[in-house]
């Protein structure tokens, strides 16, 4: 059998793909723009802030907890995200060095 199409790409290619992916809709980047703000673990302001239906919300909170933006701790019988700060800081170093890898000067149109 063959490779899978992520099995071609280096491990840092892929994690990089997979965070970048889960930013990429604007609920998810609401989500994260909000417990950033908040700087504390949010249970359940989430809905009355981005105005969104709950299931849509537990779906984008799914996405980036697998995507490991975010973490989540049960309190009761809510769960409670916040901003995950390895996979954080992770992301903002490999896409730092992707932004940085082009260089500005060169032209080739």
């Amino acid at each position: 059998m063959g490779l899978t199409k992520t099995e071609i790409f280096t491990d840092e290619q892929n994690a990089l793909a997979t965070m970048l992916k889960a930013l990429a809709h604007p609920a998810r980047i609401a989500i994260l723009q909000y417990l950033i703000k908040t700087n504390a673990c949010i249970c359940g302001d989430l809905v009355d802030e981005l105005g969104l239906a709950q299931p849509t919300i537990s779906q984008h909170l799914k996405e980036l907890k697998n995507a490991g933006l975010i973490q989540g701790t049960i309190e009761g019988v809510s769960v409670c995200y916040c901003i995950e700060p390895k996979a954080w800081e992770k992301l903002e170093h490999q896409l730092g060095q992707f932004m940085q890898s082009y260089n500005k000067t060169q032209s080739c149109c």
